[in-house]
């Protein structure tokens, strides 16, 4: 879903604040830096360390990041960027348009342009890239290159930050693969797409029906024999957990959650953003635990 440019935000209106910045580097001013979503800004942090002043449009965890409502001071944020990094794939529309009344002329990192990945078989893509860790290793590098060019005396650090950064991220994929070789075939329920990458890498199937899942995914009605098709799925043990979106949540979603409940079927909760006093990568350990924890 998009990150739709004009509508009412859920939860605490500070979501549509650009995050506070980090202090320039020692050796003279940072390399400013605007990223759509405090996912991206944590990523850019790992690589810049301290040479950048990051700001997150969509910082606030208690929030959904499809409401989204613009305001002057990101654009002002735009303005001043020498390197924005936006999800793309229609999630985060409204950087690009934002970018065209800024002005100024920042390298723009387009994350599912890096990932390479297109949609099957005349479906949708799913945008949420940053739950696939090659595509997150492929931006690592892409950062590192995009800041050398804007900061060319930090050029080394960052290309050193994004070797340990991809070294962290591989230890993630070990775990993937772990899960996978002692549960591959399990079949997992989603409330949205969200974590499907991560899901996929662990060798889990999505047993969901794929209309429960765009509907909730675009905030339209889910007909009542495909949500009674998903609730049956934790009735009949057809699947071993839950993937739980906290951050879109509605009736349906709820009686989904119920089910799984009721049916002692594992809940995972996922998010969008990241949760609060967490970054990329302990929080993408958390979402490996607690699949892992689910499985056995």
């Amino acid at each position: 879903m998009s990150l739709a440019m004009f509508l009412t935000a859920c939860g605490s209106s500070s979501s549509g604040e650009p995050a506070a910045a980090p202090s320039g580097s020692a050796g003279g001013a940072a390399v400013s830096v605007v990223a759509s979503t405090n996912v991206y800004g944590d990523i850019v942090k790992q690589i810049a360390g301290d040479r950048a002043s990051i700001t997150s449009i969509i910082s606030n965890p208690d929030a959904d990041p499809h409401s989204y409502e613009a305001n002057t001071r990101t654009q002002l944020e735009l303005s001043k960027a020498k390197v924005v990094v936006e999800n793309g794939g229609g999630y985060d529309d409204f950087v690009d348009t934002m970018l065209k009344s800024a002005g100024g002329s920042p390298k723009v990192l387009n994350v599912v342009d890096i990932s390479g990945r297109k949609a099957e078989g005349g479906g949708e893509l799913n945008e949420h890239v940053w739950y696939d860790f090659p595509t997150v290793q492929k931006l690592a590098d892409q950062l590192a290159a995009a800041l050398g060019e804007a900061d060319p005396a930090g050029a080394a650090t960052y290309t050193a930050n994004a070797a340990t950064f991809k070294q962290k991220v591989q230890q993630l994929q070990a775990r993937e693969a772990a899960i996978k070789a002692a549960h591959t075939g399990a079949g997992v329920a989603v409330t949205e797409p969200v974590p499907l990458y991560l899901l996929e890498a662990c060798g889990l199937v999505n047993k969901t029906p794929e209309e429960f899942s765009e509907a909730i995914e675009e905030g339209t009605d889910v007909p009542a024999s495909v949500l009674q098709e998903t609730i049956d799925l934790f009735a009949h043990k057809d699947v071993a957990l839950l993937a739980y979106n906290e951050q879109t949540t509605g009736p349906e979603t709820e009686k989904v959650l119920n089910a799984a409940k009721a049916a002692n079927v594992a809940v995972v909760p996922v998010t969008e953003t990241l949760p609060a006093g967490k970054d990329y990568l302990t929080w993408m350990d958390g979402n490996l635990t607690a699949i892992g924890t689910a499985l056995t």
